[in-house]
């Protein structure tokens, strides 16, 4: 990866976060700053990169931000605005004494008054550094199409208001929870695209990680960020293991443990730990220990379902969803039999929903009930669902056949 490429990395988040602040202007800054990057590429290859790269950055946007405003007539706040880029640090000095307004960014991008969608991509595109493209590629819609959801969330800033800031602490608790969603979001959908060839998308996950470690370093006092972060590294050590040789979907009890990431897996439940420790469990931290104890577990028989069932069961009392309901199903199949769970599956609502249908079809199988299973799975492959896991059912009707 080149200088450049790293920098816009590692850098980008933090640009646009000093621009915002001083401009009070998204869109203002992500020119600023991407004219900075533009520079950057003419300059940095034929002389070299400077000592402190981020900084560089900062301080080439400061000055394009300068010019633009220079060149504006009508600008109401102008003197106002100049003298304060002109009071950032300038190109020479490190990047640790500028003050670090990620945060504020986090919280900006992922206002709830903005839709999800909305939410997602300009975290993506403004915390993360992806570009239009990338974006649009991970989350399969056009280049132009998702260049006009990332408008339409600016212009939605900039309509409603929306500060930036971390909020104040009687709105943080709800602010929290919008920003912790939006990061599990994109996690999921590289752990588990909801369409294409692709079932698992390992540059969603590394991103999600990424953002998560940020903003468990930006708030370190707060346990459900800590808890997120560990519920992904914990998922993400059996991310490889997911894939067989031909990209199929390879279920958790059929893995090949051996192909675990032990080093993830350590990383997260230390992680867990700390979190833990701050004895405020919430829901993110309650996956992660669910997830801890699949991890655990050297064989699918020595996994302890019975307490993966009595954690679904707290966790649904805090967080009821069909979804947890689904999952605390599943457990209580493996702890107490099929017929268990089956009894539990048949009182959610949540149709259309194929991986309610499919949980379905597999307790049916188990139950023996075989012209039920296959009439289940047939069903099943009528929803939407991502390639692999429709190859995956395709295969379970066969061996029903």
């Amino acid at each position: 990866m080149s200088s450049i490429e790293l920098t816009f990395r590692e850098g980008w988040g933090r640009a646009v976060a000093t621009l915002t602040r001083v401009l009070g202007d998204l869109t203002l800054a992500e020119d600023a700053v991407q004219d900075a990057f533009t520079i950057a590429l003419e300059r940095w290859p034929r002389d070299g990169p400077p000592d402190h790269p981020s900084a560089w950055i900062i301080a080439t946007a400061r000055n394009r931000a300068i010019d633009r405003l220079r060149r504006e007539r009508t600008f109401a706040r102008k003197a106002e605005l100049l003298a304060r880029l002109e009071a950032l640090p300038t190109e020479e000095e490190d990047v640790s004494s500028i003050p670090d307004d990620r945060l504020a960014l986090v919280f900006t991008c992922c206002h709830p008054a903005l839709a999800a969608e909305g939410r997602v991509a300009l975290t993506l595109r403004e915390v993360a550094g992806l570009t239009t493209t990338e974006i649009a590629h991970a989350f399969l819609v056009s280049e132009p199409a998702m260049a006009q959801r990332l408008v339409r969330a600016k212009r939605k800033i900039r309509a409603a208001g929306i500060p930036f800031r971390v909020p104040p602490d009687h709105l943080l608790p709800e602010r929290m929870q919008s920003v912790l969603a939006v990061l599990y979001l994109v996690f999921n959908e590289g752990y588990s695209a909801s369409g294409g060839a692709e079932h698992v998308r390992a540059d969603l996950c590394e991103e999600a990680i990424r953002l998560a470690k940020l903003l468990a370093l930006l708030m370190p006092d707060e346990p459900e960020a800590l808890g997120l972060l560990a519920l992904m590294l914990l998922q993400d050590g059996r991310r490889e293991a997911r894939r067989g040789p031909n990209g199929e979907l390879v279920l958790l009890d059929d893995q090949d443990r051996a192909r675990w990431n032990q080093a993830r897996i350590a990383e997260g439940t230390l992680v867990l730990e700390r979190a833990l420790s701050r004895r405020a469990a919430g829901p993110y931290q309650l996956q992660a220990a669910i997830a801890a104890l699949h991890s655990q577990a050297p064989r699918p028989d020595d996994t302890d379902w019975a307490q993966i069932a009595a954690l679904y069961g707290e966790l649904a009392r805090r967080q009821a969803s069909p979804v947890v309901e689904l999952n605390r199903a599943v457990a209580v199949a493996m702890a107490d039999g099929p017929a268990a769970g089956l009894a539990l599956l048949d009182g959610i609502e949540l149709d259309g929903y194929h991986l309610l249908h499919a949980a379905r079809a597999d307790l049916l199988r188990r139950l023996e009930r075989t012209e039920e299973a296959a009439a289940e799975y047939r069903a099943t492959l009528r929803l939407e669902m991502n390639a692999a896991e429709r190859a995956a059912l395709e295969r379970r009707l066969s061996q029903l056949a």
